[in-house]
This record gives C-alpha cells, sequence and structure tokens, in this order.
C-alpha cells in the first residue's frame, strides 16, 4: 500500500466503507446505499489508497474488515450522523416548522406510547416528518446519532437539556386467562410455581428488581426476551407474569391483572432530552413540549 495521499476524503468514500462493513459485501452495500456494485469498489479502493490501508480482506463469507477498518468505523459512524443531522437542519429553513426530527425511545414506549403524541403533532404541523428510532441502546444525542432521545436515567452531560417527565410505575402483571388457569400468586414464594417472563441477557433493571423480589432471576423464566415489546406480547397472549408499565397494563383489552402490587414496587424515571445547539430549533422546540406534555399525561393515568 502506498504512502496515504494528504488531501481531503469526500463523505461518499465513508459512506461506502460503512455500508460495505455493515452488509458485509459490494453487493450488498450497493443496494443499501442505492448505487451500483462497481461504484462501491471504486469508493473503497479510493478511500483505501487515499489513508495508505487496507480496509478489507476477501473471504468466504465476503468482505472481512481488517483491524484497521474496524477501528475507523465509529469515526465514519460519527461523519454519517452528523451529516444526517446537516441535511435535517436545512430542511427545517422556511417559514412556520418544518423539517425533520429524529426522536429516539425504547422499544415499548415507542411502539405504545409515543404514536398518538406524534400523531398529534403532525397534525399540528404538517410539514414536519419524524424518524422514530426504536431501541433500547441509549443514543448518543452529543454525536448526533437522534434530535431528541426519551431516557429512562437522568442524562449528565452538560450539553444537553433535559427535562423529567416523572416516574412510570412498574408491576408484575398477568391476562386474566392466565391466571383463570394458574390461580394469582398470593406471595413472593408463589411465583416459582408460575411462568415467568423476562429478559434474556443480565441488565441493570434485572439485578435492580431481584432487590425486590429474589425469585426474579433468568433462570426462573420460562419465556426470556431482550425485547419489551415482545415481553408484552407474551403476556397478552396469556403466556405467564411479566413486568410491564401500570398504565399500559390497564390500556390492554382486556386489561393485564397486577399482581403482588404491594411487593413489587418499581419506577422508570422519565426524560426528554435535547441537545443544547438545538435550543432555537422550531422542529425540535415543538417536538420536545409536544413529548413531554404528552408523558406527562400517560405518567398521570396511574396517579
Amino acid at each position: 500500500m502506498t504512502p496515504p495521499a494528504h488531501k481531503d476524503i469526500g463523505w461518499e468514500l465513508y459512506r461506502s466503507y460503512l455500508g460495505v462493513v455493515q452488509e458485509g459485501s459490494l453487493s450488498g452495500a450497493a443496494r443499501a446505499l442505492g448505487v451500483t456494485q462497481p461504484t462501491v469498489g471504486r469508493h473503497i479502493a479510493a478511500l483505501e489508497q487515499a489513508l495508505g490501508l487496507v480496509l478489507f480482506t476477501r473471504s468466504q463469507q465476503g468482505l472481512l474488515p481488517t483491524e484497521a477498518a474496524l477501528a475507523l468505523r465509529p469515526y465514519a459512524q460519527a461523519m454519517g450522523h452528523t451529516a444526517a443531522a446537516l441535511v435535517r437542519a436545512a430542511d427545517s429553513h422556511g417559514d412556520g416548522v418544518r423539517g425533520t426530527v429524529r426522536v429516539t425511545a425504547s422499544e415499548v414506549i415507542g411502539v405504545e406510547v409515543l404514536p398518538p403524541i406524534l400523531a398529534q403533532l403532525q397534525a399540528e404541523h404538517p410539514a414536519l416528518t419524524v424518524e422514530l428510532v426504536l431501541s433500547n441502546r441509549v443514543q448518543d444525542l452529543l454525536q448526533h446519532e437522534a434530535d431528541i432521545a426519551i431516557r429512562m436515567t437522568e442524562p449528565r452531560q452538560e450539553a444537553l437539556i433535559a427535562r423529567r417527565v416523572g416516574s412510570i410505575p412498574l408491576g408484575l402483571h398477568a391476562h386474566p386467562s392466565y391466571l383463570q388457569v394458574h390461580g394469582v400468586p398470593e406471595t413472593q414464594a408463589d411465583l416459582a410455581h408460575h411462568r415467568l417472563i423476562g429478559f434474556d441477557a443480565e441488565t441493570p433493571f434485572l439485578r435492580a428488581a431481584q432487590k425486590a423480589v429474589p425469585a426474579w432471576r433468568r433462570d426462573q423464566f420460562a419465556v426470556r426476551s431482550d425485547s419489551d415489546v415482545a415481553q408484552l406480547a407474551f403476556m397478552r397472549a396469556g403466556g405467564g407474569i411479566g413486568v410491564c408499565q401500570v398504565a399500559l397494563a390497564r390500556r390492554s383489552t382486556p386489561a393485564l391483572v397486577h399482581v403482588l402490587p404491594q411487593q413489587f414496587v418499581y419506577g422508570l424515571e422519565t426524560w426528554v432530552v435535547m441537545h443544547e445547539d438545538l435550543r432555537a430549533s422550531p422542529r425540535c422546540k415543538v417536538t420536545l413540549d409536544a413529548l413531554w406534555t404528552g408523558l406527562q399525561r400517560y405518567v398521570a393515568d396511574v396517579e
């Protein structure tokens, strides 16, 4: 590999590189990016030439990223987030509230709670486009992965604007049909005789829940999933007892039954968070206000 060329490298080269890292092949990256395979190949060759590095090796499984390629990945991803944020900011200029706002939230909040809030927001501001990212991973607002985040932990970064919504109560719940067959547990010890629904991976929440209910352990779960939405679906299907937001349990049809309410008490501190650089953005300000107001109403449903 020749020494690196000391010149600016266009974003499109890094974009193709990220596509190959994520898709594992030139053809997969081309499909994902909407360009031709030869174009992606030329971009990779040009980037390797410019950097003086070998980024991929061929194998039976496709193109494998080298150690150098993996080391570059977080920086290229940050460039991608910034490029997307730039487009969102550019699209927002004009009269009134317009453009794209990118919101991130956990799966269950994004699926069960936010749609009516965001639908009402868009009814009031028809020129506003919403990108909703559902992930239980904390998206990095400082790296522009999203404009606004719903977080279940208090943000610590000084560059963020954070509004506390309140504490969302959680409880053990089951479908009436399940309890009709298996009975209602009256003590924590009774849980040993029930089908429990919980997380597959060890999580901070799981460790905290075990302090309140020692039986709430991974090896006791008859159904394990790291998806909150999947756990809720199992509860609604009569698959067992799981942890659910109290307000969501009440909204289910039929309502899920709250079991051992005095013995399992846990709340999720909830915040709406935005980077302070977006304070003057109309699209972000109205979205932040709508999310905060709507989530406060949601929390008030169980108070």
